[in-house]
């Protein structure tokens, strides 16, 4: 199913139907303030399963992220956080920038790996902090992006359905998406380290 919504005024009853979506256990491609992306809720484990098997990967080796509508979540799933870390996040966020940083025992069992770690995005994007606020927890998110895909893949919406609507629930047509991902930062030691430079620049 292809849904249009309009990212500067969202439709509340389309975000319904996708929260709804979601809380069945469904799959759904979405637009951020970077590349379009897989997603579906942290708590739904056989959706995650689907994703990682559209994405050709073991769930356990995935780099998801979790997309939080703000900063709330973090106590949530995060060990606490140093207060640089904290201001930097809030400095950035909402923005283009995926934080690693040290997880707590509250994430899904269906996360655990060796290096106790996650991944969190706040995106500069109303469509999709509007459905993550709704759903009430986060999102599980990849993204559509592969390297072998051409890069319309990743920018329009309409072909973005043509590949993939019989893999998953709903495409979100929010607009064209950019072909830049996120910035990743890693927190997880003793410096803050940038381990992929992206849209995100930090001054």
């Amino acid at each position: 199913m292809l849904i249009k919504i309009y990212p500067d005024n969202p439709n509340p009853k389309e975000l319904r139907k996708v929260v709804e979506c979601l809380n069945d256990g469904g799959v759904v491609i979405f637009p951020t303030d970077t590349i379009y992306a897989l997603g579906c809720d942290i708590y739904k484990g056989r959706a995650i399963d689907r994703i990682a098997k559209i994405k050709g990967i073991k769930k356990e080796n995935a780099n998801f992220s979790f997309l939080c509508h703000d900063l709330s979540h973090l106590s949530d799933f995060t060990k606490p956080l140093t207060n640089d870390v904290f201001k930097l996040m809030k400095r950035t966020l909402p923005g283009p920038f995926t934080y690693i940083l040290e997880a707590n025992s509250n994430v899904p069992k269906i996360f655990h790996r060796k290096k106790r770690t996650v991944g969190i995005r706040v995106p500069d994007n109303k469509i999709t902090t509007e459905i993550i606020r709704l759903l009430g927890n986060p999102m599980m998110s990849t993204s559509v992006h592969d390297d072998d895909e051409i890069i319309e893949y990743t920018t329009d919406p309409e072909l973005i359905h043509e590949k993939y609507s019989h893999l998953v629930d709903i495409v979100i047509d929010g607009g064209f998406g950019d072909n830049e991902p996120s910035t990743i930062i890693d927190c997880t030691n003793d410096e803050i380290e940038i381990i992929r430079e992206g849209k995100g620049i930090i001054y």
